[in-house]
């Protein structure tokens, strides 16, 4: 389960649109709220590039998706 609201706060932190980071992630922008809702669990490489794109450290990286 990851931290949502930590999610989102590094989202809106970025700047960046939600469309923009779904088709980074390459999924669509349902398929990226269903990710974001739990409704599915994000993949390592999905992981990565968010982490890459929102400039994660890696305690905030483990606070949003391993904790």
């Amino acid at each position: 389960m990851i931290d949502v609201d930590e999610l989102k706060k590094a989202i809106d932190e970025s700047g960046y649109k939600l469309t923009f980071i779904a088709k980074k992630l390459g999924l669509s922008y349902q398929g990226f709220l269903n990710k974001m809702q739990g409704k599915y669990e994000f993949t390592a490489s999905e992981i990565k590039i968010l982490c890459d794109l929102l400039h994660l450290t890696e305690e905030k990286r483990k606070k949003i998706f391993f904790m």
